[in-house]
């Protein structure tokens, strides 16, 4: 979002360009569970998430991940990192949550590993940190879009 000066009809107004990533999901609220070890980064992606119209979840690494997934069944979709300490990996957990939630979504970052398709959980995302939050947005829309 950015603010713009705008003359209209002599008077001087302020207007915010809203980018159409961040048009709301009024439709349904999908519940989202960022796992990201990095407060920053994951301050951010829960940020995009949520004013983008998701509900979301965080927790800081795999561990707290899986608890809050026990708790909390209405999880459609998990964002994660791969390279974090604790127990396990994001490698870990996407295969953990794939073998325990089959019909959880699964979008997994690296600013470290290129990762391939076969490296991931059936259906599962991968993207390159730094990555374009249009471009998580539109990932999570699509693997949560209901037919």
């Amino acid at each position: 979002m950015r603010e713009k000066q705008a003359s209209h009809g002599g008077r001087e107004t302020n207007a915010i360009l809203v980018s159409p990533f961040y048009m709301p999901s009024i439709l349904s609220p999908i519940r989202i569970l960022v796992v990201e070890n990095e407060t920053f980064i994951r301050l951010d992606v829960v940020e995009v998430l949520r004013v983008a119209g998701f509900n979301v979840a965080e927790a800081v690494n795999a561990d707290e991940g899986i608890k809050m997934l026990e708790a909390d069944p209405d999880i459609r979709l998990m964002f994660t990192d791969i390279e974090m300490p604790g127990a396990m990996n994001g490698l870990e957990l996407a295969a953990t949550v794939r073998e325990r939630w089959p019909p959880i979504k699964i979008i997994a970052a690296s600013g470290r590993f290129k990762l391939q398709a076969s490296d991931l959980p059936a259906g599962a995302l991968f993207f390159l940190k730094p990555y374009e939050t249009s471009q998580i947005i539109d990932a999570v829309r699509g693997l949560t879009a209901v037919a």
